[in-house]
């Protein structure tokens, strides 16, 4: 015999999820300890809000979903900022709770159906025992194969309850792989791409998130390469084409000056799997108005302002449609790519050089940054947070894929998910070292999950971009009347902080500080270093200064 949290613990982990992050209480306490029975490898969060962000952020970083699991009630509630973000990125995780009872609510019991219908979450509550066990598996197929959050609820009064043994597989027939049956549009749906790509002299293939979790990658670069175009990608898929030549890098208010300049050369821009939305298209500058835009997602009603045509279809599925036709009808390739060599050298160049404002006790967000670039592996995993300093490293630090960048609290414009990104990306991906980059500001927000970074044990770099302030509010708002005193504060000592925590930390005011990461590397990366890094404050980062202008 065994209870439902142990029938349903023991599903999930047949179902082949390897990692669940969580925070007990009454509520799912057995099922926890059923999942870690059932060799799920479990990592105790500090906050309820962090432990999603850890499900999520060890999603973005393997492919593989994990488990979030609470209590009920204040136990979910805490989780709300950081599961609209997972939902809004559309991570495959399941979160696994405790709920009301089924004979009725009790005084501290909420509608928790309710709340996960107003993010987008899909529920499943385990009210009858006897599917208890199919119900599960088709969470996880639901997760795993639409690359979503969903909820499972336990009711209280059942959670204890004693079902009749179970023999054979997992309900869902072994772990599924991959997504269903992919959405393939129709030939005279592709018509007009074909028509405006015969056409462009000036092709660009820009690819998001969608095409990464598609599987797209290799097809595009054959597409592209088809068409003689160039490549790009959203910040979220940055690294797709990293090791084409044609690649441009990110495109946006990351992009560095001549990239950007050759993206608003092309004259027919072909986005696979990409929202583009304000931040891709830098508001709109980076792309030329008269360029002909083809917006290829799986979603209905996805269509941006900018695209000239949707195309609903998955990007694989499309990109191999379209090279397939391509070859088909000897469609000429484009000669952009020789006319533009010289620029296109120039573009993956990078950023120029800066003028160091590095001061007597601050140094120059940019100087601490490249400096860093040359200090870090190759094979490496960022995790953002949310503000103004996430110009810097995404200038600076290109990733080895899309799995290498965990740019949290993006899809939400939220702050204080990065500390506990780490913990997820860490987990989820020991063979790569994990480098968080935080503001204060969202550092001390999430800062109960710098002690389960910690505790963790895993390798993990920790900067911590200090200006004193909420910089990004600071630069919008202050020049249009906003009270500075409302978004500046005190320098903290963030290194005697992680120090209390058991971290190994610097305070880092000059280039001469970041010795301390060649020698912690040197020592094979133990544990956690955190550099408390005291930024100038009024360097402005190229994304925000064009938005500042724009306002």
């Amino acid at each position: 015999m065994s209870t439902l949290a142990e029938a349903v613990s023991r599903t999930l982990a047949e179902s082949g999820i390897r990692h669940a992050f969580g925070v007990v209480g009454g509520g799912n306490v057995l099922a926890t300890a059923a999942l870690t029975a059932a060799g799920v490898h479990y990592t105790a969060a500090r906050h309820e809000g962090g432990a999603l962000a850890m499900a999520d952020a060890c999603f973005r970083a393997t492919g593989d979903v994990a488990i979030c699991t609470t209590t009920h009630g204040p136990g979910l509630t805490n989780t709300v900022t950081a599961l609209a973000d997972a939902a809004k990125n559309r991570s495959g995780l399941v979160l696994l709770c405790g709920d009301a009872p089924v004979s009725g609510p009790r005084r501290h019991d909420i509608d928790q159906s309710a709340l996960m219908a107003a993010l987008g979450i899909r529920t499943v509550r385990l009210t009858d025992p006897a599917t208890a066990r199919e119900a599960t598996a088709a969470a996880v197929r639901s997760a795993r194969e639409g690359s979503r959050p969903v909820a499972l609820f336990l009711p209280g009064d059942l959670i204890g309850r004693q079902l009749p043994e179970e023999e054979g597989a997992w309900p869902g027939g072994g772990p599924a792989e991959g997504h269903g049956e992919l959405l393939v549009p129709a030939d005279e749906e592709l018509a007009p791409v074909l028509t405006a790509l015969a056409g462009a002299r000036r092709p660009l293939v820009l690819a998001g998130l969608g095409a990464w979790h598609s599987g797209a990658g290799k097809v595009l670069r054959e597409l592209g390469d088809r068409l003689g175009a160039l490549f790009a990608t959203s910040v979220m898929a940055g690294g797709l084409f990293r090791e084409s030549p044609w690649s441009l890098g990110v495109c946006g208010g990351f992009a560095a000056p001549p990239a950007a300049a050759l993206m608003g050369q092309a004259d027919v821009v072909v986005a696979f799997g990409a929202s583009l939305d304000d931040f891709t298209l830098h508001g709109g500058r980076i792309l030329d108005p008269a360029a002909t835009v083809i917006q290829v997602d799986i979603a209905e009603g996805a269509r941006a302002p900018r695209a000239d045509l949707l195309v609903r279809g998955d990007a694989v599925a499309v990109a191999v449609r379209l090279l397939d036709a391509a070859v088909a009808q000897g469609l000429p390739g484009s000669s952009w790519r020789r006319r533009c060599l010289p620029a296109l050298a120039e573009a993956r160049a990078g950023w120029p050089a800066h003028a160091d404002l590095t001061t007597a006790d601050r140094i120059d967000p940019r100087t601490l940054t490249r400096e860093l670039a040359g200090l870090l592996p190759e094979d490496r995993t960022v995790v953002l947070d949310g503000g103004h300093f996430i110009g810097w490293p995404a200038m600076y630090w290109p990733v080895p894929d899309p799995a290498g960048l965990v740019f949290t609290g993006a899809a939400f414009q939220s702050i204080g998910l990065g500390l506990a990104g780490a913990v997820g990306a860490a987990v989820g991906r020991p063979d790569r070292l994990t480098v968080a980059a935080v503001g204060d500001g969202g550092a001390l927000m999430g800062l109960p999950e710098l002690d389960t970074l910690v505790r963790s044990k895993r390798p993990a770099l920790v900067v911590v971009y200090d200006d004193a302030a909420y910089g990004f509010e600071e630069h919008m708002y202050v020049p249009r009347g906003a009270d500075p005193a409302t978004m500046s504060f005190a320098d903290t000592d963030f290194a005697a902080v992680a120090r209390g925590l058991g971290a190994a930390a610097v305070t880092v005011r000059s280039p001469a500080d970041l010795t301390a990461v060649r020698r912690w590397r040197e020592a094979g990366c133990p544990g956690t270093l955190l550099l408390d890094c005291k930024v100038v404050a009024d360097v402005v980062a190229p994304f925000l200064a064009d938005l500042l202008e724009r306002a």
